[in-house]
């Protein structure tokens, strides 16, 4: 049985190894990244059966991205390669050491033509965990159809529905946001976001005091991530805190979706709320730890390498 499944868009990226403009000559690395992927290669390298749903071109980039999500054995028997539309791109440039900038090449493409029928409805309805998050829906209406229908799908079989909101401001306006990432939270059972994109959903406050918020209009946990402070999660009548694990950052694009893949790995261990922090903030060290969006996931057998020996003998 698939523990987890989720759905969204995954692209090429092309990316920088070295900091500066991009221009002729910059060093180039090729890889593939979508927020959902991640959560689903991460959950999977944990131990959990993975499935990721949705649409590729049918062209080399495309290819690449269902190889190398089959490669990290995520089931993709529900993707579809789309011959009308080519596979979104993202260009990575390190413009200084200590600022990434990102552009996209999305609209119109594969993966923002997702649509309601793409989503299986027995395998969703056997999964344990549904996880959906807000890029998906702001990529236009069929994708966001398509996220309503598995979230209808999992409510009704009992599916535990996880919703990370990850705000992206460059695909819709905040009103546009608001309205429609505050309708998911009051469907999902686990909720997961920064400080500011809480504020989309619940009034601006202490981190504790929106997670308490968000709380209130349905969910059963709510986890609002820190960066560099931690996290917390709050459960009816609990806040638990949990402070990051120190290691050296490469890169910190990545760590929200590896973050989220510790928690819901956890979830699936059976693992207590506390437990489940722990883990996530594992994940996201490790993930910070070297370049790319999910690269640096740990596999199960990693885990106590933080904290241990400089080198492994």
């Amino acid at each position: 049985m698939t523990a987890l499944v989720t759905l969204g868009e995954a692209m090429a990226v092309v990316a920088a190894t070295e900091p500066g403009p991009l221009t002729a000559g910059t060093p180039l690395r090729l890889a593939f990244a979508g927020a959902e992927a991640t959560v689903a290669i991460g959950v999977r390298r944990l131990g959990h059966p993975t499935s990721w749903t949705g649409r590729v071109g049918a062209d080399a980039a495309g290819t690449m991205v269902l190889s190398g999500l089959r490669a990290e054995d995520v089931d993709v028997s529900r993707a579809r390669l789309d011959d009308t539309a080519p596979t979104g791109l993202m260009l990575r440039e390190r413009r200084t050491t200590d600022h990434t900038r990102v552009t996209y090449y999305r609209q119109g493409l594969a993966g923002s033509r997702l649509a309601p029928e793409d989503i299986d409805e027995r395998l969703v309805a056997a999964a344990r965990v549904l996880h959906i998050t807000g890029i998906t829906p702001a990529l236009g209406a069929s994708p966001r159809a398509a996220v309503h229908r598995a979230v209808d799908i999992a409510r009704a079989a009992g599916v535990t529905v996880s919703l990370d909101l990850n705000y992206r401001a460059l695909l819709w306006s905040r009103p546009e946001a608001s309205a429609e990432l505050s309708r998911l939270v009051t469907r999902a059972d686990i909720v997961f976001a920064g400080p500011e994109e809480a504020t989309l959903v619940v009034p601006g406050a202490a981190p504790a005091a929106m997670a308490a918020a968000l709380l209130e209009l349905g969910p059963r946990e709510a986890v609002v991530k820190l960066g560099a402070r931690g996290a917390l999660a709050a459960v009816p009548g609990e806040v638990i805190p949990q402070e990051i694990v120190p290691i050296t950052a490469v890169e910190p694009i990545g760590a929200g979706d590896a973050f989220v893949a510790g928690y819901l790995a956890g979830l699936l261990d059976g693992a207590p709320v506390s437990g489940r922090l722990r883990l996530a903030a594992t994940c996201g060290a490790f993930a910070v730890s070297v370049h790319g969006d999910w690269e640096g996931l740990p596999h199960r057998g990693e885990l106590g390498l933080l904290g241990g020996e400089d080198v492994t003998r």
